[in-house]
């Protein structure tokens, strides 16, 4: 276990990275831009106090500023002052994620503004919470499938977002696809009043084993 993580920014996204991450930090520190707090911080490059009251080699940093420049920039200066930190990075589109690739994180997470509230359901999801953070730390067992349903009976009218997928089946599913190749978070309205039918396809996130189990259950030879 890590012993800090920090994260750098106050918004809706805050507390439910904290509830999600808790399990697996001893401390987590949130920092406010422009506070006049010891919890504050600002976007110079004076990152003296931080490394004076942490053992930056336990931690790892979350920029998740809702101003992509002023993100990236936050991320450019945390990787000047720590050239070995695990920075985690929060964008908006392709764009600012090749910015804060070239910036310096070590791991970016994708969203929108228009899914956000889908990100913060999918996130308070138990299961979750342990893939979230195993995409996070890049366990190579852990692989992401599209998958077609050849055989939706299997799923007894059930729509996809009533089923336990862990439980059931070792796998989460995040989106569905559809036969106009439209796309839906699994939490999403559309999804959750969805029926499972053949010829849907899932993007799911699972260990090898486990996915291909998965697929012999529903008739896929989908990669």
């Amino acid at each position: 276990m890590e012993n800090n993580a920090l994260i750098f920014g106050y918004n809706d996204y805050t507390f439910e990275i904290e509830k999600n991450i808790s399990s697996h930090y001893q401390n987590i520190h949130i920092f406010k831009l422009g506070e006049n707090d010891d919890n504050s911080f600002d976007l110079g490059d004076n990152w003296d106090d931080l490394s004076s009251r942490f053992n930056i080699s336990d931690c790892v940093a979350f920029c998740i500023l809702e101003d992509m420049a002023e993100n990236i920039f936050l991320t450019i200066s945390l990787r000047d002052a720590f050239k070995d930190l695990v920075i985690v990075a929060l964008a908006q589109d392709k764009e600012s994620t090749d910015k804060l690739t070239l910036a310096g994180a070590t791991r970016v997470i994708p969203t929108t503004q228009t899914t956000a509230n889908v990100i913060v359901e999918m996130l308070e999801k138990p299961i979750v919470t342990e893939v979230f953070h195993d995409i996070l730390y890049e366990k190579s067992a852990l692989q992401i499938a599209q998958i077609k349903i050849e055989d939706h009976t299997v799923f007894d009218g059930k729509y996809p977002a009533d089923i336990e997928w862990s439980s059931k089946h070792g796998i989460i599913v995040l989106s569905v696809v559809y036969e106009d190749m439209s796309r839906e978070f699994i939490y999403s309205s559309k999804a959750k009043h969805h029926l499972i039918k053949s010829g849907d396809i899932f993007v799911v996130v699972g260990y090898e084993q486990d996915i291909k189990e998965f697929k012999k259950l529903i008739g896929s030879e989908s990669e």
